[in-house]
């Protein structure tokens, strides 16, 4: 028979589980409402001949009566447990000053029983919600959420929650301790079914809420769950943690998904079907041309603020679910189906039904780059953990389909059946590896070691298993590429429609104070409103990324490794490179490197964004590959990188960091103008159709540069270096295209001009011009200045291409006076000068040249330098000849109407002196050639050229049509097209055959003429 307790310790006992649990074996009369009188199970005590006094025997007999009969007045189960579980520790607290030691700790026993108890019922009301009556979830009443949730939303509530939203957290506040008794001391099985509704329940709460919204509470409890065992269980084991189905796609996971929402938040803009609230662009930053800079920069502090807040908490929750092994794996299933899903966000328009937002993958991107932190050091000691054969042989992601730096996929695909090496390995190999990855299991009791120095091992498969290193580096790279890239690629297309609105708003204003018209007031308050809209979402963008310095830093940290990488499967950071190109290397993704040239290109027009980031290692990355077609094909990728040194030039950067890079760095003093040369000559055929029009970008580019480096010495002895070395080969292809560009381009230029003054006249004449109809005068309108702005355009990058030919020839001109060259060269000078001072120069006055960078007399100036510049050089003689021999621009007056002009804006004398000369030696070649050419008589056939229809001096067979043309005439062509110009075979230089016995008969032919006429 069990011991009685003193009558004294079982009264107290009863008064203390009578506030407790609000019940009575007596019916009292109790002025206390909640209190609950339980006739019958006082009854059945009374029967069995025991005092109708409470303890903790009879403990959980009357709760279980309490709960299973419905009473008047009485708590809903719910909420009464909770209320249990607080006033027994209440009455704990009073417990802990009693001085009697035994008496307290019987009593503690007592109330711990009684929270246990409170706690446990709790957990089977909510698993099994019909066993007891008058529950939370009834017909009359149906909650569509768990009664749970308000508690644990008050226990991670804090005064900074939500901008301009409200609490989430109810009334009802959370008793200390009762989370962690709740999650803590149960098995999984009870709490499985409880946290997968609550983790619905987070999902509904924090669904379509945007960075201005309460998300932080639903986050932190999102948090605090993961934390616990089971709870971080039930998460990877909810149905809708990776959503399945057929008609599952990017958008689907992230709306319906446990974590999607989470990641939705954010202050970029989304489809309207899938809006978040508050309305972060209309909140912060309407009309924001009328704020203040304080107002925005606290908005920009806001964003920030907050959207740090969802990084830290989400980046700890992958974090978390990552160091357990039993939820690693469904993390990196979870993030490569995410990247599976989405990959269409890779295409320039992206359905927003199909794919997930840009504010889901930014953020994405931002936890990834966190993930990768740990192997992000400055010395990026753990490189060697990245394998490059997770490309070919990972089973996550189809990194091998897609383009690649330099592999067809036929190639891949036929070098990955063929060099599969986890298929080769011996049974013996496969059981040590096994054993390995056993014994590896086995002692990470403690947690796995996330970043360790394990190598990647095979599974019990026979497939290839990867450290978390390798993982998450080559997950984070696709993640950036639908992410951030896609992000900053959007935002660059908001801007260029936000300025082509600005400007069209402009035109229509200008229209509307000549023409008004009805039609055109609703243009203008259409464009109005979309430039609104506009502006709101380009603040949004700049407030979530722009402004993140953090963000910017970690995504080039990133970007290095993976320059250092890649440099790395070919033996580091040495030219010249290998002559052939490893297939690892050749089949690696392109957008790899893509996305680091535009991370560095996007970050480098932001003050101070590469302030601290080692560019180094990029610097070298560029030089090496930027003119080697033999390892990265794509030439638009190797032009984006001279677009990232563009942005470094000194007067662009304004740092010291970028000077040095280009004037005390070993690698570009060697290799930069060289690359940079070949560069422009590869960019004439990028075998897109629109390539005509893309290589004057890309060399408008490479002229700045080159022009930069001109005034580096030892760049400038570099390129002279080359120009001796490289004179018939990649030098003279270079002056080629620069010639052809600097006279399509001053042609497109000036005839542009000429259609302009005729719209100009039209629209001039007032009364002609308000007869036209609105919609022509519209159009024309729209037409002048479409004109204007390629004017501008055309113009610059004439003036570039002349300014590189004067400043080059004053210390280089042999090439220039080659023979296959100096025509050419003559011409184009001839050409240049016939348009400035002959006799349509009065129709290409402008009332504003400067406006379109027309500058008639610097553009005067520069060509007769360059006149002057190959005069000097040439010791040959040859300069004069060739420009007399120009016969569809030159013109003996023309030198000296150009004297006169050059005098008129004070050019040096000693100038105009020199150009003169050089027109007499003309006039003089001239009047010789003349002379020659009626001495010589009538020609016959076979000695002229097929081409240019002028005697040969040295005659060549072409291979391939056997047809025999002048050897300068085909080599002049030849530098802008590898082909017979008879059948376009392949041919170069090398190819050309020298006909002997012809170019003897023609000296002897020229020797008999002279002898005729002398004698």
């Amino acid at each position: 028979m069990a011991t009685q307790k003193p009558q004294r310790s079982a009264e107290v006992e009863d008064v203390i589980l009578r506030k407790i649990f609000l019940i009575s074996l007596v019916d009292s009369m109790e002025d206390d409402s909640r209190i609950v009188y339980l006739e019958m199970t006082a009854a059945e005590i009374l029967s069995e001949g025991k005092p109708l006094l409470l303890s903790s025997d009879l403990m959980e007999r009357i709760l279980i009566d309490r709960l299973s009969v419905q009473f008047p007045s009485s708590e809903r189960p719910f909420g009464y447990l909770v209320g249990c579980y607080r006033r027994a520790h209440e009455e704990g607290k009073k417990i802990t000053i009693m001085k009697n030691k035994i008496f307290r700790s019987e009593l503690e026993s007592v109330v711990r029983q009684a929270k246990k108890l409170a706690v446990s019922y709790c957990r089977i009301h909510l698993g099994n919600p019909d066993m007891f009556p008058n529950t939370e979830i009834s017909l009359a009443n149906k909650k569509t959420t768990s009664p749970l949730l308000p508690l644990i939303l008050s226990e991670v509530s804090s005064s900074v929650d939500g901008f301009g939203g409200s609490s989430t957290g109810g009334e009802l506040s959370c008793p200390p301790g009762f989370l962690e008794e709740f999650f803590r001391d149960a098995d999984y099985d009870s709490l499985e079914p409880i946290l997968k509704g609550l983790y619905e329940d987070l999902r509904g709460v924090v669904l379509k809420v945007s960075a201005l919204g309460n998300f932080q509470q639903p986050l932190r409890a999102l948090l605090m769950f993961v934390s616990f065992p089971s709870g971080a269980k039930a998460l990877v084991n909810h149905p809708w943690w990776v959503p399945k189905g057929a008609y599952v796609n990017g958008r689907v996971i992230e709306m319906t998904s446990i974590l999607g929402p989470f990641f939705h938040v954010s202050a970029l803009p989304d489809n309207t079907i899938f809006k978040s609230e508050p309305d972060v662009g209309q909140q912060c930053f309407s009309v924001a041309s009328t704020r203040r800079p304080a107002d925005l920069l606290s908005s920009f502090t806001t964003i920030k603020t907050v959207m740090n807040n969802l990084y830290d908490g989400l980046g700890e929750v992958l974090l978390t679910l990552l160091k357990k092994t039993d939820t690693r794996e469904s993390v990196l299933e979870y993030l490569a189906e995410v990247i599976k899903k989405n990959s269409s966000r890779s295409q320039m328009q992206v359905d927003p039904l199909s794919c997930a937002s840009s504010g889901m993958f930014v953020n994405l991107s931002t936890v990834m780059l966190r993930l990768c932190e740990p192997f992000l050091d400055a010395n990026l000691t753990k490189r060697d953990k990245i394998d490059p054969k997770y490309v070919f042989h990972g089973t996550r992601l189809d990194l091998w389909s897609l383009t690649a730096f330099h592999a067809s996929s036929e190639e891949i695909t036929e070098w990955i059946n063929k060099d599969n090496p986890f298929e080769k390995k011996s049974d013996d190999e496969n059981r040590l590896l096994q054993s390995q990855e056993a014994t590896s299991s086995g002692s990470s009791a403690g947690g796995p070691l996330l970043f360790s120095n394990a190598r990647p091992m095979s599974s019990c498969g026979g497939k290839p298993k990867y450290s978390f290193i390798c993982e998450c580096f080559f997950m984070t790279a696709r993640v950036l590429n639908l992410g951030l890239l896609k992000a900053f690629s959007d935002f660059k297309h908001l801007v260029q429609e936000l300025s082509r609105c600005e400007d069209t708003l402009s035109t229509l204003k200008a229209m509307q104070g000549q023409t008004p018209s009805p039609q055109l007031v609703l243009d203008i308050a259409r464009f109005e409103k979309d430039i609104e809209s506009y502006t709101q979402e380009k603040l949004c963008y700049e407030a979530q990324m722009l402004r993140d310095e953090a963000l910017l830093q970690r995504g080039l940290t990133f970007y290095r490794l993976m320059v250092v990488w890649l440099v790395s499967l070919l033996g580091g950071f040495k030219m010249p490179l290998p002559s052939s190109c490893p297939m690892e290397f050749a089949c690696m993704p392109e957008h790899f490197i893509e996305d680091a040239m535009e991370l560095l290109i996007f970050s480098s027009r932001i003050p101070r964004a590469l302030d601290g980031v080692l560019l180094d290692d990029f610097m070298n990355f560029i030089i090496m590959f930027m003119a080697s077609p033999n390892f990265i094909r794509n030439p638009y990728l190797r032009a984006k990188m001279v677009e990232v040194l563009n942005c470094w030039m000194p007067s662009r950067s304004g740092s010291s960091v970028t000077t040095s890079l280009f004037e005390g760095h070993t690698l570009s003093l060697e290799y930069l103008v060289r690359n940079l040369l070949k560069l422009y000559v590869d960019i004439e055929f990028t075998g897109s159709h629109t390539q005509f029009y893309d290589k004057f970008n890309i060399r408008h580019n490479i002229a700045e540069l080159l022009e930069y480096l001109w005034q580096v010495p030892s760049h400038r002895n570099a390129w002279r270096q080359i120009a001796r070395e490289e004179e018939k080969g990649v030098y003279l292809n270079f002056l080629n295209f620069l010639i052809n560009d600097s006279i399509f381009l001053l042609d497109e230029s000036l005839n542009k001009i000429l259609k302009l003054k005729e719209l100009e006249a039209e629209m001039s004449n007032t009364t002609e011009w308000e007869r036209r109809p609105a919609q022509e005068r519209e159009e024309r309108t729209r037409l002048f200045h479409s004109q204007e702005n390629i004017i501008r355009v055309d113009m610059k990058l004439a003036n570039e291409d002349v300014g590189m030919l004067e400043f080059s020839s004053e210390q280089i001109t042999a090439p220039f006076l080659l023979p296959e060259m100096v025509e050419r060269v003559a011409s184009m000078l001839n050409y240049f000068l016939l348009q400035l001072v002959g006799p349509q120069r009065r129709a290409l006055s402008l009332k504003d040249p400067e406006k379109y960078e027309f500058r008639p007399k610097q553009l005067l100036k520069q060509i007769v330098h360059i006149y002057i510049h190959l005069a000097r050089g040439d010791k040959e003689k040859v300069f004069p000849a060739a420009i007399s021999r120009d016969g569809r621009s030159y013109n003996e007056q023309l030198f000296t109407a150009a004297a006169d002009v050059l005098r008129r804006i004070g050019e040096d004398g000693r100038v105009i002196t020199e150009f003169v000369e050089l027109g007499e030696k003309a006039k003089i070649a001239a009047s010789e050639a003349m002379d020659a050419e009626t001495a010589l008589g009538e020609i016959p056939d076979e000695f002229l050229d097929p081409i240019q229809y002028t005697l040969m001096k040295d005659p060549v067979i072409l291979p391939s049509s056997r047809i025999t043309v002048d050897r300068p005439v085909i080599q002049r062509h030849l530098l802008s097209d590898n082909t017979d110009p008879f059948n376009r075979s392949h041919l170069t230089q090398d190819m050309l055959i020298s006909n002997v016995e012809l170019k003897a008969r023609i000296e002897e032919f020229i020797r008999s003429q002279e002898i005729n006429k002398h004698g």
